[in-house]
């Protein structure tokens, strides 16, 4: 009778997890495409064809309703399902990658303007030529900063020429690290360098293509955003309307991060969100006004459709960032619940918009901005769903505290939303904003009650030449959001940096939270005890003794919870990474002063009972990539950026040459 029992309790759960059965599917389907991405070595062709056949034969199985665990195929088929696109997805964007240093004249067509991390104008140019190297050899797109004092800058589409020093993406300034050769080859970025030389444009453009000719309109926005306000407002506007960043005053910049206020920057949800939500209460409330006409047309249909319009057309004009190719599918399946007369905002919509962008990009699993976008959306529904069964919150609707309860949801909606972010703006940024609560309650309703409606009129009297004035409201708003952020991130104590986790804590946590979030009853807390280690884990992290960069220029040594740097300039993105792993503010010359040495191209340095002899000049880390060293119990523990990032696409020479890439 006990086993019947059982048996009878696992079926009802089965036949539970069935009825939502859509809100797994990402989740497997995220945990394949994670598991290409930790594989210590690129996948064989025979592997791919083995894994795609293996998913069509579990999904086949999946599909016969007799079989009781018909489900156990199907999660095995959307595992290998997440694996084979995300082989198929790094194969489609192959395209060669420098393969050494190189220095001397470079030829393009511009393609892309923005600016670098150290606030130089950056250039993006596609099919260049670089010298004697041979077509074959030559990336399709590379990247150059220009650091000399020009400031004129090159048309979209014209023929480019200068002379700079360009290598192959960087590998992770230390093992574990980011790793920017991943970004960049699904970027299809093959070089990237800098120049100190004046630039020529060979010939300017004579023709377009849709990208370009759509760049060249974004320019001429964001140029026309900035005569209106001023430099700072001017800036902000520009980087929310048409994604141009290269006019964002770095002081604000630092401000909005302190204060948790830096995802205004980013055209993500919250602008796609707000962009359409003002069309489609316009659309709605102006057709109200006809009563013939709202009583006899769908007005709430014909408006969704009007802000799927503007949405798409915000995209492209934004310049299509992944984050808003996001923004807008989710946005897009929300409304087209609309079309369909099913609730605009559910779990379902969140997780038929997973689905979509990681079907169609599997590497966005692992940008922050993909964890946060939906860790923040999915924390909102749950949230929110769960309040419609509180009777204090119905009351809200009712009688004079409908007044309050708008204030008292976007207090709500602000907390949701920076709680469910925070573990991952810890893991992947090593900070937590402690007022950020109170700079997004202030901020928020400026951008939604000022700036982006302001937009929307902007863009509604602009062919009639009356759009200065809406201009000027926004650059009003957006002073007051500058304003909150220079205020919030003054105060004491306004950000806590927090040293690096280790490596799976965060995913830990995340199967945790979703396993609470998508099972039922009492099973959701067999999920407890991942939380609980995941938390345990996060706190036991240690940082290595020695770092060194993949160069073999930098070094850096920790010391009674400092590090010392053996250079004051020079690498600065590998210093900064590791004092903010380490959970310190970034000074190089500070923590260059720390270094105890006389001399820094040559010392030695004790970890444990083993010693690290440094020699520069004489040891190259072309292919094993930055190094650390930590003492351990069974001696000198050494790593490198290869052993921990294993032989890949984006960073093995020979296996792209094997691959005839």
């Amino acid at each position: 009778m006990a086993i019947e029992a059982v048996q009878i309790r696992l079926a009802e759960t089965l036949a539970v997890q069935r009825q939502q059965g859509l809100l797994w599917v990402p989740v497997w389907l995220g945990f394949g495409i994670w598991s290409y991405f930790e594989l210590a070595n690129e996948p064989s062709v025979n592997t791919f064809r083995i894994c795609a056949i293996l998913c069509v034969v579990f999904f086949a199985v999946g599909l016969i309703k007799k079989f009781t665990f018909s489900i156990v195929p199907m999660v095995t088929a959307l595992i290998l399902l997440g694996f084979v696109l995300s082989i198929i997805r790094a194969e489609s964007v192959a395209g060669p990658v420098l393969g050494w240093r190189y220095y001397g004249p470079v030829t393009g067509t511009v393609v892309a303007i923005d600016r670098s991390s150290s606030d130089k104008p950056r250039i993006t140019l596609k099919n260049p030529t670089m010298g004697k190297i041979s077509a074959q050899r030559t990336p399709t797109y590379i990247r150059v900063s220009l650091h000399s004092d020009q400031t004129i800058l090159p048309k979209p589409g014209a023929q480019f020429a200068i002379v700079g020093s360009f290598s192959p993406p960087n590998g992770p300034s230390e093992p574990n690290g980011y790793n920017f050769q991943r970004r960049a080859w699904f970027q299809t970025l093959g070089a990237v360098g800098y120049s100190r030389k004046h630039y020529t444009v060979l010939s300017e453009p004579t023709s377009y293509s849709w990208r370009l000719w759509v760049f060249r309109i974004r320019l001429a926005i964001s140029s026309e955003l900035r005569k209106h306000m001023p430099i700072k407002e001017g800036g902000f506007a520009a980087a929310i309307i048409v994604g141009d960043r290269s006019f964002v005053n770095q002081t604000s910049l630092v401000h909005l991060r302190r204060a948790n206020l830096a995802h205004l920057l980013a055209i993500s949800g919250l602008h796609m969100g707000l962009m359409t939500g003002v069309v489609f209460a316009l659309i709605r409330v102006g057709l109200a006004f006809f009563p013939r006409l709202s009583l006899r047309l769908p007005v709430k249909k014909i408006a969704a459709v009007c802000a799927i319009f503007v949405g798409s057309s915000y995209l492209v004009l934004s310049g299509a960032s992944v984050a808003t190719q996001r923004a807008f599918v989710m946005v897009a399946m929300m409304l087209g619940a609309i079309l369909i007369d099913r609730p605009a905002i559910s779990l379902r919509a969140v997780a038929m918009a997973a689905i979509i962008i990681l079907t169609i990009w599997p590497e966005n699993l692992l940008e922050p901005g993909f964890q946060m976008s939906f860790a923040a959306t999915i924390g909102l529904v749950v949230v929110f769903r769960g309040l419609k069964d509180v009777r204090w919150w119905q009351a809200m609707y009712h009688g004079r505290w409908r007044y309050i309860q708008p204030v008292i949801g976007l207090l709500g909606s602000s907390l949701v939303a920076g709680l469910a972010t925070a573990p991952f703006a810890a893991y992947h940024f090593n900070q937590v904003a402690h007022y950020g609560l109170i700079a997004n309650v202030i901020s928020l309703p400026l951008m939604s009650l000022v700036v982006m409606p302001c937009a929307v009129m902007a863009a509604v009297l602009w062919p009639l030449g009356l759009h200065g004035i809406a201009l000027w409201s926004m650059g009003q708003g957006i002073a007051a959001i500058l304003a909150v952020a220079a205020w919030v991130s003054g105060l004491g104590g306004a950000v806590s940096l927090i040293p690096q986790a280790p490596p799976y804590s965060l995913m830990i946590f995340v199967l945790g939270a979703m396993l609470i979030i998508l099972l039922r009853d009492r099973l959701r807390w067999v999920a407890a005890p991942l939380i609980v280690t995941s938390l345990i884990q996060w706190g036991q992290g240690t940082r290595p003794d020695v770092l060194v960069t993949g160069n073999g220029r930098l070094v850096g040594v920790l010391d009674d919870g400092k590090r010392a740097l053996n250079r004051k300039r020079g690498n600065g993105f590998a210093a900064r990474t590791w004092l903010e792993n380490d959970g310190l503010l970034f000074d190089q010359k500070k923590n260059a002063a720390l270094f105890a040495a006389p001399n820094v191209d040559r010392f030695i340095h004790a970890v444990g009972d083993d010693h690290i002899f440094y020699l520069w000049g004489k040891k190259r880390l072309r292919y094993d990539g930055s190094l650390s060293f930590a003492a351990s119990k069974d001696g000198l523990e050494i790593k490198t950026a290869r052993q921990e990032g294993g032989k890949r696409l984006w960073n093995s020479y020979r296996l792209r040459k094997a691959r005839g890439i």
